[in-house]
């Protein structure tokens, strides 16, 4: 399920989080990090770059070190698979109506960018993946991910999500067996969610 509240982290340092996960993950305390993450907070004046409330901003903090320490005990394992697909969530679409000229096929279910918009990000993500070889989904919701997957076989996947709903779709992808790596959104909500393509890009 989505956060009950926005953010937008846009503001902070773009590897502050991949960072933090890795030095605290290789000391094998990501698990125990939550007892220092109010401390950091306020070092880092988390709260005045994203306007969270304390314990929104603790929530987001330690669900995103989760992630990053997910994506190192996967990375090994989603290197050496081959059949891979990269799933986009719609809401980082450029126009969320009829100016965005994607088609939306239920039996799938997925939107098919149109290369509509050059700056649109979902074109643009689109685009750096399909080069490397994955097939691409611009999927409405999480609830779509486990259907394609049951259905394509792929063996890794690359999802773009906020941490509440990575934390859901790491733990089935984990029981289905196939591996995965995580790019969070940056910024958050119902439409021009944003991540970074730089982040997509090493991560693919």
């Amino acid at each position: 399920m989505p956060y009950k509240f926005t953010f937008d982290l846009s503001k902070l340092s773009r590897f502050f989080f991949e960072e933090m996960a890795r030095v605290s993950y290789q000391r094998g305390i990501h698990k125990k990090v939550s007892n220092t993450v109010q401390a950091m907070i306020k070092k880092f004046k988390i709260q005045e770059a994203t306007g969270l409330s304390l314990s929104d901003a603790v929530v987001l903090l330690q669900d995103f070190i989760d992630m990053y320490a997910r994506n190192i005990t996967e990375k090994e394992k989603f290197i050496h698979v081959k059949k891979k697909a990269l799933f986009l969530p719609h809401c980082s679409r450029k126009y969320m109506d009829n100016r965005c000229k994607s088609t939306f096929d239920p039996n799938v279910p997925s939107y098919v960018c149109a290369d509509c918009s050059k700056d649109c990000l979902i074109n643009r993500a689109t685009s750096i993946a399909k080069r490397r070889g994955y097939d691409v989904y611009v999927v409405p919701g999480g609830s779509c991910i486990p259907k394609i997957l049951r259905n394509k076989g792929y063996e890794g996947a690359v999802g773009i999500a906020c941490g509440e709903e990575a934390k859901l779709s790491g733990d089935l992808l984990e029981k289905m067996g196939v591996a995965c790596q995580v790019v969070p959104l940056i910024k958050n909500g119902c439409a021009n969610t944003v991540f970074e393509l730089d982040v997509l890009a090493r991560t693919l």
